[in-house]
Formats: structure tokens, C-alpha cells, sequence
């Protein structure tokens, strides 16, 4: 494996663990507090945090507006489902059902954008699905496990949308935008919700979760510059695997059988049938020469 690959798969692990990090300080939230007030002040540190890197770029602009206010209000309105998921679910089945992201991503790229999709990538869309029922279990049907769907659902349109914005456009403005467009959502939510308890605690818990978000935004831009996204990918879902080892040592929280089971059918189809794809073309050009020989 080439040395550059090997390295941006060890910064994407090392930010993985940032992105579980902050799942474990949503789970430390006080049991009063409610989701909508939570990502107001989130959003709120997030624009004071990244107004020096702003400056710092020299105060870049945009001309793809409405793709920003798209993308800043969905990822709210995603944002708030996830916190809610957290708060309610073990970490480890929070971090399984976003994993469906991917796959909604596949499913929404061919039918919207018209991309090409191998059979192996539907194969591995089919069975993420049936994990994600096995993981929800229909006969005893989770509202939160369905607030996290929603939330891996926007992640996965958030994903989509940044394909229309040019790569030429400095990253403080699209990090600054997602944050200080979806404002006055995050304003309606918490009127429904109502703004309470709000405490020192709580802001400092906020600050500590964004932090923890810009840590791993930052290792995704420094690993993704490094190599391509489809020979470290991968890598990703180590933070499945660190969202296991802490809701366990942190939070006495484990999978049942079932639940394992719902996991494994959403993350390893997309981790052994791109293996499979390789190894199946690293053959074919050896059978070609074997005919032609015979």
C-alpha cells in the first residue's frame, strides 16, 4: 500500500475517534436538557470559533447561496434528530442506523443524479436495508431509531449537495454558512421545544462537541487531500468501532445478538464486497491470458 494512502487512513482513524468523542459528549448532556436549545448554542460557539479562520481566509464569499441555505437547514433540521437519538439510544445502535448514510447516498445518486451503480453496490444497499429493519425491529418500532434515520437521511442529501458547489470555494465559508444560515430554524425549533436550562454546563459541554466536530472535519480535509476518498473510505468505520468501545467503557452500554446482527448486515457488505470487486478484477486480465495461451 502506497506510504500516502497509508497515512491519510491513519489521520481518517485519528479524526474517527474526534467524531465518536462527540457523540460521547452529546451522551453527557444533562437528562433536563432538550435538543433544539443544544444545537442553538452549538451553532452559536461554531460561528465564534470559526470567525478568525474566516478573517483569516480574508472574508471569502459565495455565489451558490441557495445550495447553502439547503444544506445549512437540512443538516439542522438532521442535527437535531441525531442529538435526540443520542440522548435516548445506546451509542453503538446510533452509530449503525447513520452508517445507512452511505447507502441512501448510492440509492439518491442513482435516482436523482443519474450515477452509475454496480451491482455490488445494490447488493450492498439491499442488505444495509435489511439490517437497518433487523436494528429497528418493526414489531417494536423506536421513534428515536427513526429520528437517527432522518438525521443519516439529511447527512446523506447534505453529502450530495456539496457535489454542487465548486472546489474552488474556501471551506470557511461553506463551514461558516452551515452554521449561521440555519440560525433562525434552530430558533423555531427551540420556540416549539422552549428555551430552558440553559447552564454552564451545558454551554461548556457545547463548545467541548464542537471542537470535537472541527477536529474531525479538519482530519477529513487533511486525509481526503492525501489520497482518494475510495482507497480510504474505509477507514470511516472505525468510528463504529470506537462508538462500541466507549458507550462500553463509558456508559455500561452493549449490543444484543440482533442488534449485532443488524450492524454487521449494514457495515460489512460495504466493507467485503468492494475487497471481492478487487480481487474478482485482479483476475480477469490473468483468465484473459490463459485463453489466449490455450
Amino acid at each position: 500500500m502506497k506510504t500516502n494512502v497509508m497515512i491519510a487512513m491513519a489521520i481518517l482513524i485519528f479524526g474517527n475517534l474526534f467524531s465518536a468523542l462527540y457523540d460521547v459528549s452529546v451522551k453527557w448532556l444533562p437528562e433536563d436538557s432538550n435538543a433544539a436549545t443544544f444545537l442553538l448554542l452549538r451553532q452559536s460557539l461554531s460561528v465564534i470559533m470559526l470567525l478568525p479562520l474566516w478573517i483569516y481566509a480574508k472574508k471569502p464569499t459565495t455565489q451558490h447561496f441557495k445550495v447553502h441555505f439547503f444544506r445549512s437547514n437540512t443538516g439542522a433540521l438532521g442535527a437535531v434528530c441525531l442529538i435526540m437519538g443520542l440522548m435516548a439510544l445506546p451509542m453503538a445502535t446510533v452509530s449503525s442506523l447513520f452508517f445507512s448514510a452511505p447507502l441512501m447516498i448510492v440509492l439518491m445518486g442513482s435516482l436523482f443524479l443519474k450515477e452509475k451503480v454496480t451491482p455490488l453496490q445494490w447488493t450492498a444497499t439491499i442488505l444495509g436495508f435489511i439490517g437497518i429493519l433487523i436494528l429497528l425491529r418493526p414489531s417494536e418500532i423506536n421513534w428515536f431509531g427513526i429520528a437517527v434515520l432522518i438525521s443519516a437521511f439529511t447527512f446523506a442529501l447534505n453529502q450530495l449537495a456539496l457535489r454542487k458547489l465548486p472546489e474552488t470555494e474556501n471551506p470557511s465559508v461553506t463551514l461558516m454558512l452551515y452554521n449561521v444560515l440555519s440560525i433562525p430554524l434552530t430558533l423555531v425549533m427551540v420556540l416549539v421545544q422552549g428555551f430552558e436550562n440553559v447552564s454552564w454546563q451545558l454551554i461548556g459541554i457545547a463548545a467541548l462537541s464542537n471542537s470535537f466536530l472541527l477536529a474531525y472535519h479538519w482530519a477529513c480535509v487533511l486525509a481526503y487531500r492525501k489520497a482518494e476518498a475510495s482507497q480510504i473510505a474505509i477507514a470511516e468505520y472505525t468510528g463504529l468501532l470506537f462508538c462500541v468501545l466507549f458507550g462500553w467503557l463509558l456508559f455500561d452500554e452493549w449490543l444484543d445478538g440482533l442488534s449485532w446482527l443488524g450492524a454487521s448486515f449494514i457495515v460489512l457488505p460495504s466493507l467485503v464486497l468492494p475487497w471481492f470487486a478487487m480481487k474478482l478484477n485482479k483476475l480477469k486480465p490473468k483468465k484473459i491470458i490463459e485463453q489466449k495461451a490455450g
